[in-house]
């Protein structure tokens, strides 16, 4: 990881994206937030920089300022880097990824009809509703086929309703769901756990494939706020509410296998357990990734309970005594920083599948009330899980069969 950030200090040096101040210390441009500046102060070797208050170990922005003309102080460590000069830099090579474009165009140009066909396997498995008496209740497969639909093509309810018929006609829906019935059904606070249930399903084709996960969790913007009078400025003020999904991911296909719903102010490390738990029933969880938001030796305790290793970072008031399992992740991540490095990195695939969900369905949500919003936000994580199956189904070459999962009662 040192020579990385070497050769990323010899780009800004080259590039003259620092400037002194007159305080001695150092304005340095950041690479990858256009516009944010970071203060260096190379007497004792600090930064402002996320990576610094992170790790507390050299970064990119120090290296460079002492690659220019800052003269060495005289108890310097000298195990640090010396003045490099800066003509003498070769420009980096950004890395790439390679992409099967036969089986992506495969993928995209067949998806619309393939999520149909997969969306409907899927909700055969749900358990129809009997009511002995009254008008007969619309089969809740169907409701919620037409609802996943819905979400699926990023429009309203009634500009969906036509999508929906198509489904009819096809035979995927028994009955088409009128537009009103969908939003019913959405405020229903007993259709949260099957789709969650679902979305675990949904992600069990792929058990074979993914070993290694990582968690994380995202906020979803809704159109209600909160309204209050300040009586201290005697006005009026309002906050716009969101929710907030907590999911854990598989890092190779971005399938997501677990996931819980919870108002935006909610903390994240008191639902890792849960996604682990619910992970492991149908994964080999081998390794699990996370920010340092989610150490705790009940999160540590989870992970080997499921028989997989943690990869979190420590924060800085942490210690070395505890557990076994604590102890062996203290000594990895202080002495072997770059063994642990290559795995923890695998956490910004949860960042990854949190991107594609909302350019592809959308980061807000449509409907007014928490159950509803709730169910909403779990049919976007659905409907992104089927369309990492389509293209699974193209690159890797399986077959889905969802007859092996629990029906859903």
């Amino acid at each position: 990881m040192d020579d990385l950030r070497l050769e990323r200090a010899k780009l800004i040096a080259k590039n003259r994206q620092l400037r002194k101040a007159a305080n001695g210390t150092w304005i340095v441009l950041s690479q990858t937030r256009p516009g944010t500046r970071y203060t260096v102060n190379p007497i004792p070797g600090t930064c402002s920089c996320p990576d610094y208050a992170q790790w507390e170990l050299p970064c990119k922005h120090l290296y460079a300022v002492k690659m220019i003309d800052v003269p060495e102080p005289p108890n310097a460590d000298r195990d640090a880097p010396k003045p490099v000069d800066a003509d003498e830099v070769k420009l980096i090579k950004r890395k790439t990824y390679p992409q099967d474009w036969s089986a992506y165009n495969a993928a995209q140009i067949g998806e619309k009809e393939t999520f149909q066909l997969l969306l409907r396997s899927l909700c055969d498995g749900i358990a129809c509703e009997r009511n002995a008496r009254g008008r007969p209740r619309l089969p809740l497969s169907d409701v919620l086929y037409a609802s996943v639909l819905k979400v699926y093509t990023t429009v309203s309810g009634r500009r969906a309703s036509t999508d929906i018929r198509e489904c009819e006609k096809k035979g995927h829906l028994r009955h088409a769901p009128h537009h009103n019935s969908i939003s019913d059904y959405l405020r229903r606070e007993d259709l949260t756990p099957v789709l969650k249930q679902l979305i675990e399903i949904s992600a069990a084709p792929l058990k074979a494939v993914e070993k290694q996960f990582a968690v994380d969790g995202t906020g979803f913007s809704t159109c209600t706020y909160a309204r209050w009078f300040d009586h201290r400025y005697g006005e009026e003020k309002r906050q716009q509410i969101w929710i907030k999904a907590h999911a854990m991911i598989g890092t190779k296909t971005n399938i997501v296998t677990a996931v819980e719903i919870t108002q935006g102010e909610m903390h994240d490390s008191p639902q890792f357990a849960g996604l682990v738990k619910a992970t492991a029933q149908r994964f080999d969880v081998q390794e699990v990734s996370a920010d340092k938001a989610y150490m705790s030796h009940r999160n540590l305790d989870a992970v080997g309970e499921a028989g997989g290793m943690a990869y979190i970072p420590f924060k800085s008031n942490h210690r070395g005594a505890g557990p076994e399992l604590w102890r062996k992740l203290w000594h990895l991540f202080w002495y072997r920083r770059d063994e642990f490095e290559k795995h923890y990195h695998q956490r910004s695939n949860v960042e990854s599948t949190f991107s594609a969900i909302k350019r592809k369905f959308g980061g807000a949500l449509r409907s007014k009330d928490l159950v509803s919003q709730t169910n909403e936000c779990l049919c976007k994580i659905l409907a992104f899980n089927i369309t990492v199956l389509i293209h699974e189904m193209h690159e890797l070459g399986i077959k889905i069969d969802f007859a092996e999962a629990t029906d859903v009662a």
